[in-house]
């Protein structure tokens, strides 16, 4: 359960959490934080709203099978693969290939 602290006006502060992660995992994290110039904290949090607007958006839990090939190049693959599918379900067409020229009659003057 987050806790929720007061600030010193008295204004409710955001919840908060307490996340229990491997050295590697740690060190992945803050690797990218420094590169986006973000804290680790903030960092988190952005990957956090990331993960879960994405299993938001395609509305099916991992699976406790799926779960070792959560990283990795296959994973992606995967991902790609089942978005593509997904598309192709709900019936939305994309054009195809690059757009082409218009080519226009010489204007009569």
């Amino acid at each position: 359960m987050p806790t929720r602290q007061s600030s010193s006006s008295g204004k409710p502060k955001s919840p908060r959490i307490q996340v229990v992660l491997p050295e590697e995992l740690c060190a992945r994290l803050a690797a990218l934080a420094e590169s986006e110039s973000r804290t680790i904290s903030n960092m988190a949090k952005v990957l956090i709203q990331q993960g879960v607007e994405r299993l938001e958006r395609h509305q099916r839990p991992v699976q406790p099978a799926e779960a070792p090939y959560l990283n990795g190049p296959a994973a992606t693959a995967d991902r790609f693969r089942r978005e593509l599918e997904q598309q192709e379900q709900g019936g939305t067409r994309r054009l195809r290939g690059a757009p082409r020229r218009l080519r226009l009659p010489p204007s009569v003057s």
